[in-house]
């Protein structure tokens, strides 16, 4: 990935983030209502930068991944999840994306996690083939769990061992 940089978000990419969360939402992936606005600052009590790595291509923030805790529960505290993750639209097809799920398997490793789990629609074709291309199974999935666009989706769980 010439020219691609990944690091920890800082305060400053809270614009440039939220903007590409607004731009790249759909029912691909997101079962929350379309954003309207005014729009939520991307950064709040649950999440703030220090929970999200970032993408820089040629200096520009074009994409982000969310990694968190999947429970508050000290007997899950061995596990981290993938929460969120979104590249630019004028970035995909560069490994962006490659990039930022081979960087939160790091970051879960450094934090001491021994595994790490997410949940992506059953219709996410792309990125479940990123998913697993990267060593994550399905292990389990919610049939339905979902109704996006008139139609049912299921809700798939992921996971991998670190």
């Amino acid at each position: 990935m010439p020219d691609t940089h990944i690091r920890t978000a800082l305060p400053d990419d809270e614009e440039a983030l939220g903007r590409i969360d607004r731009a790249t939402w759909s029912t691909l992936h997101a079962v929350q209502p379309a954003p309207q606005p005014p729009h939520p600052p991307f950064f709040n009590e649950r999440f703030g930068p220090h929970d999200h790595l970032v993408a820089e291509l040629h200096g520009e923030v074009v994409g982000y991944i969310r990694l968190g805790y999947p429970t508050p529960l000290l007997a899950h505290a061995h596990v981290r999840q993938i929460l969120g993750f979104a590249v630019a639209d004028e970035a995909r097809g560069k490994g962006i994306g490659r990039g930022l799920v081979r960087a939160a398997v790091e970051e879960a490793r450094r934090q001491g996690a021994r595994r790490i789990t997410l949940r992506v629609l059953g219709h996410n074709a792309p990125a479940r083939k990123l998913y697993e291309s990267e060593g994550f199974v399905v292990e389990g999935v919610l049939p339905g769990e979902f109704f996006l666009d008139g139609a049912y989706a299921d809700d798939v769980l992921m996971g991998r061992s670190l």
